[in-house]
């Protein structure tokens, strides 16, 4: 299934755009262009993804639940409502000890010919 953006000039309440599957990391597009994405992710319980770089800074909003996010091997707690940054090149651990939702935005401004 291709992974679509949401609709245009519609209204809505993103933390129910999005469902917990059980034992599954889901991610939706909200927003995707050349210079940047925006996306909406789910992690049930026990659900972790390990060790990734990206080469921007990654904006990272709790909109339910709370993430155990490892960036270069400090471990944050990130609460509902609470937000952290993952700077460019930084490894970084995403962990679902309770199972949460998460916004994330990456600006890619001056990098348009790299892809995400």
């Amino acid at each position: 299934m291709k992974n679509k953006e949401l609709e245009k000039s519609y209204k809505y309440k993103l933390v129910d755009t999005i469902d917990y599957v059980p034992g599954s990391v889901v991610m939706k597009t909200i927003l995707k262009k050349n210079t940047g994405i925006v996306a909406i992710s789910s992690f049930d319980k026990g659900e972790v993804l390990t060790f990734t770089t990206s080469p921007f800074d990654n904006f990272i909003q709790i909109i339910d639940g709370e993430a155990e996010i490892i960036i270069n091997e400090e471990s944050n707690i990130v609460e509902t409502g609470h937000a952290i940054i993952i700077p460019a090149h930084a490894i970084n651990i995403m962990m679902a000890n309770k199972r949460f939702k998460m916004i994330s935005i990456i600006i890619k401004s001056g990098y348009e010919d790299v892809s995400i």
